[in-house]
């Protein structure tokens, strides 16, 4: 039974690609399918519903309902059974469909008369491109056989509508990869940038979804998965001296490399008619639905793991390498699902931008983008299946949006923004010089952040007065090792030679939460943005601590030096860490190294709990930052990576400026020099207002010194520190419309 319906199903596609082997026209191929569906399962209805849109379907061929339904049809994603399979990826097989849940009646179809309904998705690698639907007159549920026959034949729809076998001048018929895509996402660099798009991992097609001879694509199969299976024990051979996080992947690789069940699917896909590359893109495209599903961080990693094998499965039976022969464009922008902070740095000033399917706001690539001053978007569904090699695209890092292919109505509003700001840079040169003095006589310190050597030269070119806060974890973070003690000696005297004389603050590891060194062990924590990291991973593990204080005090050689110490919780830490300073500096004394001319020791303020610490503490402490990224997210209960919370409370609230003021006022009771190190540094308006509230060092990337020190030159801080008073005292909720008033008003 099992081998006559194989048979059949072979049968079909067989006669599907004659079909589609022809010369005919989108929309004859389209009606040729759904003829020999119909015909071959038995029913009186076949149609094809593809997607006009994001959101709606449309009617695109149909066997068995009114000819004149066919592109006039349509209907909302989750809109009617059609809609449900759609938005949810599953099939529905119901004997009674008029009374299944979910029903809508599209009276134009005529398609009352029958009972059966049988949806099935049509979806490549978890994109959604339509649904197969058969119906019939009797009542009765559909075999699983019939299901899987059509699952098959849905895979194959998909392939050849990625491959342009449909394309027509009809409503729904139009080709992919041609239209312009306006891809929401989330902003974890700004800046603008437009250029071409540079696929990190190029895609593979499968250009033959139909087996010729089952026996043969079962040989291809088994040799493509032996060869994988070789490679992944060759890497397990290779990294068993590495990190663990990365042995944990490749034991991943393994255990579904050497899955029963993934080969016995793929198998039973060859024997129903399918090629092994399509076999393979099926289970792949099965997983990723699955991967949708799931809520389990774990097992979405797995079923990660399973994709990304897959793909390289996918490779040895097509032989498109990641060298595909294209060549990098003069302007690209790289487009991957997530990329590592080692790999970007290779990349690195080449790019124009970069825009990743998956990501954070706080993750590695951002960190590195940041240094580099790259525009990245994050979160950007969809773009790689969007996106080929060479398409036009632009990147606003601003609004965390991407325009994929834009018509000439976008191309032409968003290089009058890229004008904008670069003409906004022209005029920030002729102050760049210039101290940063308010109109009533406040001096305001503009510093700059950085993490890598490249950062350096914009210590001159931006303008800024010292390095505010220099990122010690990135050397660590790009390596599959940990660093050696000379290395950090060569890099942070690097740092200090460039810095010429200029402040620099050195804050020390701040590892854990999003930032995990390839080379530890990774800890399962519930929250790790409250959990083991930064100071607390130092005082745990003093060898490493001591080792980067070595480092700095050997670099320095004889110079001052700045150390911070990130996440201080409370001042019983921030002693701790101090006193391996100490410790540190008498060991150097006794090996004869030089030790600073002199040594300032600070914390930075993340934590609500700090700014009430005794006044001890404030006594003690040389120098207090505030790292108003964490301080924020932790003030307001509000996770900086969720975007559902992360926008929704304004920097410019009236119970934060307030928590502000408190800071400010518990540092100049004990003179503790005081600044505020983030992204609301780099906003004029926030900078402003910080401003406003006593604070007179701001530390923020290079390429906000010049908006922010021409803001601060024409203000008044008396003048709008009154505002921000008066907008709380009416119980405003945030300052920021009364601010906004009285900056038009300047």
């Amino acid at each position: 039974m099992v081998e006559s319906t194989e048979s059949e199903s072979r049968k079909l596609l067989g006669r599907l690609r004659e079909a589609m082997a022809g010369e005919d026209p989108g929309q004859a191929r389209l009606d040729k399918i759904t003829h020999l569906i119909g015909d071959s399962i038995g029913t009186e209805v076949c149609s094809v519903y593809l997607f006009r849109d994001d959101e709606t379907l449309e009617l695109c061929a149909s066997e068995g309902l009114n000819v004149e339904s066919v592109h006039q049809t349509r209907m909302r994603i989750g809109e009617g059974l059609v809609g449900r399979v759609a938005k949810f990826g599953k099939v529905i097989n119901t004997p009674d469909a008029p009374n299944a849940k979910g029903f809508r009646y599209m009276p134009e179809t005529g398609e009352e008369r029958f009972s059966s309904f049988l949806g099935i998705p049509i979806q490549r690698l978890g994109e959604m491109l339509g649904v197969l639907v058969v119906q019939s007159k009797d009542a009765r549920e559909f075999s699983a056989d019939a299901v899987y026959a059509l699952e098959v034949v849905a895979m194959v729809i998909a392939e050849m509508t990625e491959l342009g076998a449909f394309v027509g001048d009809e409503p729904g018929l139009s080709p992919l990869h041609q239209q312009p895509v306006l891809l929401p996402g989330t902003a974890a660099q700004e800046g603008a940038a437009e250029g071409h798009v540079w696929l990190h991992e190029p895609r593979v097609l499968v250009t033959n979804p139909i087996a010729d001879d089952p026996e043969k694509e079962l040989e291809r199969l088994t040799e493509a998965v032996e060869q994988l299976r070789v490679g992944v024990d060759k890497m397990l051979e290779i990294s068993q001296n590495g990190d663990k996080e990365q042995l944990q992947v490749l034991e991943a690789y393994r255990m579904f490399a050497n899955s029963k069940g993934w080969m016995r699917r793929m198998e039973e896909d060859i024997s129903r008619g399918l090629s092994a590359e399509a076999a393979v893109e099926k289970e792949q495209s099965q997983a990723r639905a699955r991967l949708s599903q799931v809520q389990d961080a774990y097992l979405r990693e797995r079923l990660s793991d399973l994709d990304d094998l897959s793909n390289r499965l996918l490779r040895i039976l097509t032989g498109q390498g990641a060298e595909t022969g294209a060549e990098l464009p003069d302007d690209p922008i790289l487009v991957a699902r997530n990329i590592g902070p080692a790999e970007l740095l290779e990349y690195g000033r080449n790019l124009r931008g970069i825009v990743l399917e998956e990501g954070s706001v706080g993750s590695h690539a951002a960190i590195v983008a940041r240094a580099l001053a790259i525009p990245l978007v994050v979160n950007a569904k969809r773009i790689r299946n969007e996106a080929l090699n060479g398409d036009h695209i632009m990147v606003d890092g601003e609004q965390g949006v991407v325009h994929l292919r834009p018509d000439d109505s976008v191309v032409s509003a968003f290089r009058d923004k890229i004008a904008m700001l670069a003409q906004a840079q022209e005029r920030y040169v002729s102050i760049r010089d210039k101290a940063a003095v308010t109109q009533d006589g406040h001096r305001i310190n503009l510093v700059m952040n950085a993490g890598l050597m490249a950062d350096l030269p914009s210590l001159e070119n931006s303008g800024a007065e010292g390095v505010g806060l220099f990122r010690t974890e990135l050397q660590f973070l790009v390596r599959n090792q940990m660093p050696r003690r000379s290395e950090l000696v060569t890099l942070y005297k690097r740092v200090l030679d460039s810095a010429q004389g200029k402040r620099v603050v050195f804050r020390t590891l701040d590892i854990g939460s999003d930032k995990v060194l390839p080379y530890m062990k990774p800890n399962d924590e519930p929250n790790p943005a409250l959990g083991w990291r930064a100071i607390r991973v130092g005082l745990d593990k003093p060898g490493m601590m001591r080792m980067q204080l070595q480092a700095l005090i050997r670099a320095a050689e004889g110079r001052p030096l700045t150390v911070m110490f990130p996440f201080v919780a409370q001042a019983e830490e921030f002693r701790a860490a101090r006193n391996e300073v100490n410790k540190t500096l008498e060991r150097e004394r006794i090996l004869g190294h030089a030790l600073p001319e002199s040594l300032e020791i600070g914390a930075m303020l993340e934590t609500p709990s700090l700014a009430f610490a005794p006044q001890k503490f404030f006594d003690e402490v040389d120098f207090i930052s505030i790292g108003g990224n964490d301080l924020k997210q932790f003030f307001f209960a509000a996770d900086r990576e969720n975007e559902r919370v992360r926008k929704r409370y304004d920097s410019l609230n009236v119970s934060f400026l307030t928590f502000i003021d408190q800071i400010v006022e518990r540092c100049a009771t004990s003179s503790t020099p005081l600044s505020f190190c983030g992204e609301d540094a780099g906003r004029p308006i926030e900078a402003a207002c910080l401003a406003a509230m006593g604070l007179r060092t701001l530390s923020m990337r290079p390429a906000s010194i010049g908006p922010v020190k021409s803001l601060l030159m024409r203000i008044n801080l008396g003048d709008l520190r009154k505002v921000i008073f008066e907008s709380r005292h009416r119980g405003d909720q945030s300052v920021r419309e009364a601010v906004m008033r009285y900056l038009r008003e300047i």
